[in-house]
């Protein structure tokens, strides 16, 4: 905003001496004002948006087999309080999830909708994901016919098959408690981190640091995650390193 007032005063004082430089100076900075006004203006609404897909998404996924369960119900439940919703967001992701149950549902278009306020953002359209994911398996299983659900929602997305194993070997490692999560297989660490057995040092670190700069939530902020959905960010983030550094103490060991 500084910048837009030193140079809205200079263009002034060039054409109008003294006074063009306060007229130049006032115009620069409701310029500014207006833009920075414009530029939250639109994030917040790419954030509320990313929300209310989420949970319409989830309701279609969890329809796919034919009915909701308890189980079900309950992740969204805990998703509320996970992501601290007050009363009124609250009632507009119960009315988004219904939405998603509804039988005139279009999922593709609602997919649409998440790529563009995303802007195809790889770290945001998986963590969107992984949250359809958790949803599903919450009854301890991922039906057929919820899995081909799940597939239509990753190529509706953009995101590929391998990206979907990448997002259940992190569900499987129990989360990032500890940095070797119980339960976590030196295979599933590979997978967070979309790279073969095989692959080199170099190439095993590069794969880290892409994952680690695409999930950051900081730039996920600035692209349209929610605010309440940092917590999810910051841990996917150290479910990637925890993954990274169990290869690394694996190899070490091997070497």
């Amino acid at each position: 905003m500084l910048i837009a007032v030193v140079i809205g005063g200079l263009l002034g004082y060039m054409i109008g001496r003294l006074p063009g430089l306060l007229i130049g100076a006032a115009l620069g900075y409701w310029l500014a004002l207006r833009l920075r006004r414009s530029i939250v203006g639109k994030l917040v609404r790419a954030q509320n948006q990313f929300l209310n897909s989420t949970f319409a998404v989830m309701g279609c996924l969890c329809k796919a087999d034919g009915q909701v369960t308890e189980d079900e119900l309950n992740v969204s439940r805990r998703l509320w309080e996970r992501l601290r919703l007050n009363e009124a967001q609250r009632a507009e992701a119960r009315a988004a999830f219904n939405r998603g149950k509804a039988p005139d549902f279009d999922l593709d278009a609602e997919l649409a909708v998440v790529r563009r306020v995303t802007g195809s953002h790889r770290g945001l359209l998986q963590l969107f994901l992984q949250v359809q994911l958790s949803a599903v398996a919450a009854d301890g299983q991922v039906h057929p016919a919820e899995r081909d659900m799940l597939l239509r929602v990753a190529r509706g997305l953009g995101c590929s098959a391998a990206e979907v194993a990448q997002i259940e070997a992190m569900l499987r490692g129990g989360g990032a408690q500890s940095s070797a999560p119980a339960g976590q297989s030196l295979d599933d660490a590979y997978r967070i981190l979309g790279v073969d057995a095989e692959a080199s040092d170099d190439e095993v670190k590069k794969a880290y640091r892409r994952l680690m700069s695409q999930n950051h939530p900081d730039k996920l902020a600035g692209k349209g995650l929610p605010d309440s959905m940092r917590e999810m960010a910051e841990q996917r983030t150290q479910e990637i390193g925890n993954a990274y550094e169990q290869i690394r103490k694996a190899r070490a060991v091997n070497a």
